[in-house]
């Protein structure tokens, strides 16, 4: 198998088994994280969440938008450290508005049909993070990248 392969192999296998990233976002240099229920198209180039607009996040990735998010395997245990696997998605972030919105919320809440009251607030914000490239570690040290092309 092809190594961009076994990346997106383990991509889609990790992002189907995990309901939740940490997303980074930063204010004037400070970083800062949160935890999202997310959910990647099967290409791997967008993941989404939401998020109410009123939070620090969502004002972080506005004022600028790149981000990265970090998937993982772990269940805080010392096998971890040779079985989990780890993934770092880096990319820019942006709200989606207009039409195409219902057909990225359908996808969302199929896999989190328990937000569905939160992801139809209105004051909620679908957010689409545009994926540059993947970081995947595992086996503790083994780290493998893909890149997306545009």
């Amino acid at each position: 198998m092809e190594k961009s392969e076994e990346i997106q192999r383990h991509l889609r296998d990790l992002f189907g088994s995990q309901n939740l990233a940490v997303l980074s976002t930063h204010q004037d240099g400070q970083p800062y994280a949160s935890l999202v229920a997310f959910v990647a198209t099967e290409d791997l180039k967008h993941i989404f969440f939401v998020t109410p607009k009123t939070t620090r996040k969502f004002a972080n990735l506005s004022a600028d938008c790149r981000v990265a998010l970090l998937v993982n395997s772990s269940q805080n245990q010392v096998s971890d450290f040779h079985r989990a696997i780890a993934v770092t998605a880096t990319g820019e972030a942006a709200e989606i508005s207009g039409s195409n919105k219902n057909i990225y919320i359908k996808s969302y809440l199929s896999k989190h049909p328990y937000l569905e009251d939160f992801v139809k607030s209105p004051t909620c914000a679908l957010v689409r993070v545009t994926v540059k490239s993947y970081y995947l570690v595992k086996n503790f040290q083994n780290v493998m990248e893909l890149h997306i092309a545009e």
